[in-house]
């Protein structure tokens, strides 16, 4: 701001404004002051000019201050931590985005972004139901429109009585809002038809993330030979992986088997744990099912087989169940990890340690922005719950609008309530249509050369294969990236379709593949899948010679 020529300029300054006269600032900035003593503002002027002379000053010794925190400095396990979903191939589209919008040209219009599971962002409405209870929850003066159906307003009373002050702006219990824990007991219970379930092993979280990441710090221990590992399928949500690194556990890989629809082999959990016993002390098995990025779900039989030998192993179980509502194939049908623990005896269920997660984010209704989710915990040894409750008391509590979000997912409205035809119809119109986008991705996809597509039999995106020529693996590595990579900066700088490499997610060596979405509407997904066909048939003419 008050910028003088020199130095000397600068340090006269820099003396006068000490004394905090008016004569000084009246002299020295041209402004009057009818006050004969400093003001608060002046002041604060001077304090400011100080600084900038000392600073000019330090800059002019060439002794700048160096910075605390460099690349150097920064904690090693935070470098480590990669994320694809959101990696250089989303930047890479925001870029372009911001060029078409500033009137540059490129081969397309928009930037089709299939990179995320985040249904509201592609297109789908929200359900009604949701939204009215957490509008009056939020802003209670609404409970006297007529507009708001009596089944919201007596849902969202009841929230906001288990509130403190009656008020979303409140905090809550660590673990989250009493009758809300109370309801998600009720709600599994009921999904795994009768098995009892504790509202007080309920835990609210930001997110399913949030409660993954705690329950890993828990479990996290150990140097050496003794590190904690964590096996995780492959491929993995890269929230795992990022996690793994940077609480520096081991990670240990189990691969899925693509060529049975990526089911779960029991024979791999087996070798590789062996194989991670060399190394470090594997303590948790993680799961996700339905599967991301893979779409797959488990049968009943393999998540026998993987609590057997957790039970065997004695492995903390880890189950990743956000996509629960999200099945999709006919001869498919969802079985929780613990209602499966429990059909198979006292001696499995009173003694298998298992968290399972749940989310206000996928499902039908898409709510990513609530950040509302929860856990179960069964089998945890007291003592250890009580440092779980520490641990979740030092963030003070979920955002409570989430906390409300999944209170209407658990308690929705029943057949005999007014609002049941409306809300049946939304949850029913959604997943019709994701059920049709899934089928639709692997009939387009399978039927392209060099792309090989499972079946999407539930979750939200498809994992197709996808064959690369010889000479673009090595133009890859000559410029120093993966060849799915590669694929797809390309596909994204050629069509603006935004879709994730596979080695984001991990996957065998010597195989390549991405992750999509099927969230857009149908007609842009026909335009998205048209658009890959006639990339990918391309990209192999260009580097096969294939005609």
């Amino acid at each position: 701001m008050y910028r003088l020529q020199s130095l000397a300029a600068r340090s006269l300054i820099a003396g006068a404004l000490d004394q905090c006269s008016p004569l000084t600032l009246t002299s020295l900035t041209g402004v009057r002051h009818k006050s004969q003593g400093p003001s608060v503002e002046k002041c604060g002027q001077m304090r400011f000019l100080t600084a900038e002379a000392k600073a000019s000053a330090g800059r002019l010794d060439g002794k700048l201050r160096e910075k605390t925190l460099t690349l150097d400095t920064l904690n090693p396990q935070v470098k480590a931590v990669e994320y694809a979903v959101r990696g250089p191939i989303v930047i890479k589209a925001g870029e372009i985005e911001r060029y078409l919008e500033e009137g540059g040209t490129k081969p397309f219009s928009e930037v089709i972004k299939a990179n995320i599971g985040d249904a509201h962002a592609m297109g789908q409405k929200p359900i009604t139901f949701l939204r009215q209870v957490v509008a009056l929850c939020t802003f209670p003066e609404l409970m006297d429109s007529p507009s708001f159906p009596e089944d919201a307003k007596r849902r969202a009373r009841r929230i906001l009585q288990g509130c403190g002050g009656h008020s979303l702006g409140s905090y809550s219990a660590s673990p989250g809002v009493e009758c809300i824990r109370k309801d998600i007991a009720a709600y599994i219970e009921q999904r795994d038809e009768g098995v009892p379930s504790d509202w007080e092993n309920i835990y609210l979280t930001t997110g399913a993330s949030d409660g993954i990441m705690t329950i890993l710090r828990l479990l996290v221990s150990g140097k050496d030979s003794s590190r904690t590992g964590v096996m995780i399928p492959i491929p993995q949500y890269p929230l795992y992986s990022a996690a793994i690194s940077e609480m520096d556990a081991v990670q240990v890989n189990y691969y899925l088997d693509e060529d049975n629809c990526w089911a779960l082999d029991i024979n791999e959990l087996h070798r590789s744990y062996q194989a991670a016993k060399q190394h470090c002390q594997p303590r948790v098995i993680c799961i996700i099912n339905p599967g991301n990025p893979t779409g797959q779900v488990q049968s009943k039989k393999c998540i026998e087989e993987v609590l057997h030998f957790a039970y065997e192993e004695n492995l903390f179980v880890m189950s990743d169940e956000v996509y629960q509502d999200n099945v999709y194939a006919p001869d498919c049908q969802f079985h929780s990890f613990k209602k499966v623990l429990y059909e198979m005896g006292p001696e499995y269920f009173n003694s298998v340690e298992l968290v399972s997660f749940h989310s206000t984010s996928k499902g039908y209704t898409g709510e990513c922005g609530f950040r509302g989710g929860y856990m179960e915990v069964i089998n945890m040894d007291p003592e250890v719950k009580a440092q779980l409750v520490k641990l979740l008391s030092v963030r003070l509590c979920p955002p409570l609008a989430g906390q409300a979000a999944m209170d209407v997912i658990v308690n929705p409205p029943q057949p005999e309530e007014h609002t049941f035809k409306q809300f049946h119809q939304e949850k029913s119109s959604v997943l019709g249509a994701l059920a049709e986008k899934a089928k639709l991705t692997e009939k387009i996809l399978n039927a392209v050369p060099g792309i090989k597509c499972n079946p999407v039999q539930g979750a939200m995106y498809a994992f197709p294969r996808i064959f690369i020529p010889p000479k673009a693996v090595e133009e890859a590595k000559a410029l120093g990236m993966q060849p799915d990579m590669l694929y797809c900066l390309r596909l994204l700088e050629e069509t603006g379709i935004c879709v994730v490499p596979g080695s984001g997610f991990g996957q065998k060596d010597g195989t390549y593949h991405f992750r999509m979405t099927i969230l857009p509407s149908i007609e842009k997904l026909k335009v998205l899948l048209g658009k890959v066909r006639d990339f990918h048939i391309g990209f192999l003419k260009e580097y096969s010679g294939l005609e």
